[in-house]
């Protein structure tokens, strides 16, 4: 399968290794170099780009592919505000667009657990729930799109809960999210329960970005055989 790649930061570059070992090819390379060659001609070489890079231009970029008729993985957080036109654009074109906040396959099954711990604590009313996020120090979204993904998930599943916030003096209604930056952390996420008797807590630690860009590679697999409106949730047949 031919790869193509928009964004070659320290992803960009892990997802060419593992795609590499997986016996793909890697055709195309775009950055802020060269962001001139985002052409339908250089986009259509590739069997599905995946792309890892900032919010101010990751739609700019899901558009292009749309335009090109190449399926597009992203990984890129901070955007989803504009996740519904980006959706209708998808359909517009006919297009594939896989999207993840996370595409570690140990973070899904974590959000998994997540969800089913929530359900199991909702009828106990004395458990409150809190968040940290721990990541490296250039990663420019805060809270994290994981912790995001996570924090919705329980307010879903809270009737008393309307929002997340990371101030430090929320509401009674919000879902408090420490945010912390420090060092070359790939990203720690911890949701704690709380009660006046105990806690219960879990919580998920990335030890390299090897699981996020192998998680990105199946998906642009996963392309090739499915098309529409993609996430996790359909890989992993949750």
């Amino acid at each position: 399968m031919k790869i193509g790649l928009i964004g070659y930061g320290r992803m960009g570059k892990e997802i060419e290794k593992i795609a590499i070992e997986r016996g793909h090819d890697i055709p195309v390379i775009i950055d802020l170099n060269n962001s001139s060659d985002l052409s339908p001609e250089n986009l259509r070489i590739c069997d599905v780009i995946i792309e890892f890079t900032i919010p101010e231009s990751a739609i700019h970029n899901y558009l292009k592919c749309f335009e090109a008729g190449v399926p597009v993985v992203s990984g890129t957080t901070g955007w989803l505000d504009k996740l519904e036109y980006v959706h209708e654009q998808c359909k517009k074109y006919d297009g594939t667009f896989f999207y993840a906040s996370n595409f570690s396959i140990g973070v899904n099954l974590f959000f998994e657990l997540n969800r089913h711990l929530t359900s199991l604590l909702f009828p106990h009313r004395q458990y409150k729930p809190r968040m940290k996020e721990i990541h490296h120090i250039h990663k420019m979204d805060a809270p994290s799109g994981t912790a995001i993904s996570l924090a919705e998930d329980i307010i879903g599943n809270m009737p008393e809960l309307n929002s997340w916030t990371i101030d430090e003096n929320h509401a009674f209604d919000q879902l408090s999210i420490e945010v912390e930056r420090t060092g070359e952390v790939p990203g720690t996420h911890i949701i704690s329960w709380e009660s006046s008797v105990d806690t219960i807590e879990i919580s998920h630690t990335a030890k390299s970005r090897k699981g996020f860009a192998l998680g990105a590679v199946i998906a642009a697999e996963y392309c090739l055989t499915h098309k529409g409106i993609l996430n996790m949730k359909d890989l992993l047949k949750f």
